[in-house]
């Protein structure tokens, strides 16, 4: 079995990857900001990690030993029109979603290349493929993150890294409704589009769904680069492939 470092093991996806993959018999070491919130975790390890302070990250990585799987699921979401969204924010994103995450695979992947194995799995989403209105802002940050981690597989590959990034479209998550910050004005003119947001999320599936999908690709031998997770991200990126390139995609038709 792998020793595995999973990232934002607090809540959602996170926690679920760690209980999954502890029931299938990996040694987990499950890392949040805040490791009290890991406390009834049936894991082998319980760490602070915060992706975006390299001294938590190296402490961590330090504290955890070997790892042979790193599960880069830390992240954070925010809804607001592009016109008006504080940059300050687009900022934090980038440094939780996407620096954060090249942070905590810059610090496992030199043992990882010396020893020639490893695994890098990336926790993204459709959004990664997908421009939505109102959450474009943790879309691009996702984009940035499938480019790093596709860069990874092109250079890691090399010494014998696998990569592989998971994309679920909309999962029954804290994050996406009371965890996502809002940002609106009363008489904001994009309120109409903002209330419309679910039917371009479209159906959402469990954290429980997107942590087997992590888990067995942990465990293939050779796992694609990329790995839609349920039915309705399968059909959205297909749709996204099968688009034209020269207009903007939505999902779904919208009235507002």
């Amino acid at each position: 079995m792998s020793s595995v470092l999973i990232t934002g093991a607090s809540q959602g996806i996170g926690r679920a990857i760690a209980v999954e993959l502890a029931a299938r018999g990996h040694r987990v070491v499950a890392t949040a900001r805040r490791p009290e919130t890991l406390a009834d975790l049936a894991v082998d390890q319980r760490l602070r990690l915060d992706v975006t302070d390299q001294d938590s990250v190296d402490q961590a990585i330090k504290e955890a030993g070997e790892i042979d799987v790193l599960i880069s699921n830390a992240g954070a979401t925010v809804r607001a029109p592009l016109e008006s969204v504080p940059l300050a924010e687009i900022e934090n994103l980038f440094q939780l979603n996407t620096l954060g995450a090249l942070r905590v695979a810059q610090a496992v992947l030199p043992r990882m290349r010396e020893r020639g194995s490893g695994r890098l799995v990336f926790v993204s989403s459709v959004q990664g493929r997908v421009v939505l209105p109102i959450i474009a802002s943790y879309g691009a940050s996702k984009w940035a993150l499938e480019a790093i981690a596709e860069g990874l597989a092109l250079e890691a590959g090399h010494f014998g890294v696998k990569v592989s990034i998971v994309q679920p479209g909309a999962v029954n998550t804290g994050g996406a409704t009371t965890g996502a910050k809002v940002l609106f004005a009363d008489d904001d003119p994009y309120l109409p589009l903002f209330k419309q947001l679910g039917v371009l999320r479209g159906e959402a599936i469990t954290p429980e769904e997107v942590a087997a999908a992590v888990a067995d690709t942990v465990e293939q031998a050779d796992p694609p680069l990329r790995v839609p997770v349920g039915a309705p991200a399968e059909r959205l990126l297909k749709a996204r492939k099968d688009a034209p390139e020269d207009v903007p995609f939505l999902p779904a038709k919208l009235d507002w």
